[in-house]
């Protein structure tokens, strides 16, 4: 997603992820990075960076201080997939488009300056923009501005990669408020970085099972699955996977197949890229959502179609993939998130 940082202002595109706090691109001098179709961002071309200083309080081993150099505050941010920044804790003036017409600058938000990057990032994505709910989070940091509320609508995979004209968008304040015929909202329980859901069941056809996670506290209020924009897959617990994949298969006339790199654990042959498949609705706390068959199974190689969950044995995350098509709206004043379908491509 498209933000501009600097003065005077140069585009970023980096990746909405509500899984991660610190926002960050890649800064010249590049000691190490992946490549990126745009400019790499470089702050002596900008009159409003400033690196921060190690005495500031957003320097803290908790969101990946990793030294102090010259009074400056050197990161280190490490992810779920073991892709990784390393760089400078700055601050810059950061710039929104907004729907009143005038851009919006905000001063002195802090970022990385990432000279030291790897991982799984594509060339149209410069670093992340981290929305979770730490105090390093653009949320917070701009929260009086945005009054607590922000909202994104992911476009499926297939769409970005046939049509680069069409991107996901993102909203802040009050234009990030979901309503309408159609929206089911269920309350948000934030967990520091995290952003979790309490998920009852999931129904399969007519065959609802029972959803239980031990990866969380039962001392409530509490969630038992975290809601990631930055993670692809939707991770369930195993025992609780075991019985969501034979309820499917015992659904499904269709020829399963292995998948050749080992990612996904249900996976079927298809000559179109897609399969009948049974109604699967997930069961949050007041609110009913329908995962239409475009983000429950999708086409992972030629003749192969997959499941987009699977087994994990330390956490239970709704990943991007089932998010897709949909506006989701955070309220952090009201503590609930919102869900409406949309064709987010028209968004």
């Amino acid at each position: 997603m498209k933000i501009s940082i600097g003065t005077p202002p140069i585009d970023i595109f980096a990746f909405a992820d509500t899984g991660s706090d610190l926002t960050w691109t890649q800064c010249e001098p590049c000691v190490d990075c992946f490549k990126q179709l745009a400019p790499i961002f470089n702050p002596k071309n900008s009159s409003s960076y400033k690196t921060i200083g190690c005495n500031n309080e957003l320097c803290d081993k908790k969101v990946g201080f990793l030294s102090c150099k010259n009074d400056t505050c050197n990161y280190k941010e490490i992810y779920g997939d073991n892709s990784y920044t390393i760089g400078e804790l700055s601050s810059e003036t950061f710039t929104f488009a907004s729907t009143c017409g005038e851009n919006v600058s905000i001063p002195n938000i802090a970022f990385g300056c990432g000279h030291t990057n790897r991982g799984t990032f594509t060339n149209v994505t410069s670093g992340i923009i981290g929305l979770g709910g730490g105090k390093t989070s653009i949320v917070n940091q701009i929260n009086q501005e945005i009054k607590g509320k922000f909202s994104y609508c992911l476009i499926p995979f297939e769409s970005s990669s046939t049509n680069p004209n069409i991107t996901s968008h993102i909203n802040f304040g009050d234009t990030a408020i979901v309503s309408g015929p159609g929206v089911v909202s269920t309350p948000l329980i934030r967990m520091q970085t995290f952003y979790t859901l309490s998920l009852e069941s999931i129904s399969i056809g007519n065959k609802t099972l029972s959803f239980k996670s031990s990866n969380f506290s039962s001392i409530p209020p509490q969630g038992n699955i975290i809601i990631d924009s930055g993670t692809t897959l939707t991770l369930v617990p195993v025992d609780f996977y075991a019985k969501l994949e034979k309820t499917l298969v015992d659904s499904i006339n269709a020829t399963r197949k292995q998948d050749p790199s080992k990612s996904y654990n249900l996976c079927y042959t298809s000559e179109n890229g897609t399969i009948d498949v049974p109604r699967i609705v997930v069961h949050f706390t007041n609110a009913d959502l329908e995962l239409p068959p475009t983000n429950t199974f999708v086409q992972v190689a030629e003749g192969l179609v997959c499941f987009t969950m699977v087994p994990d044995e330390e956490v239970s995350i709704l990943g991007n993939l089932a998010q897709m098509n949909l506006l989701i709206g955070f309220d952090l004043v009201a503590n609930k998130v919102s869900f409406l379908p949309t064709d987010c491509t028209k968004h």
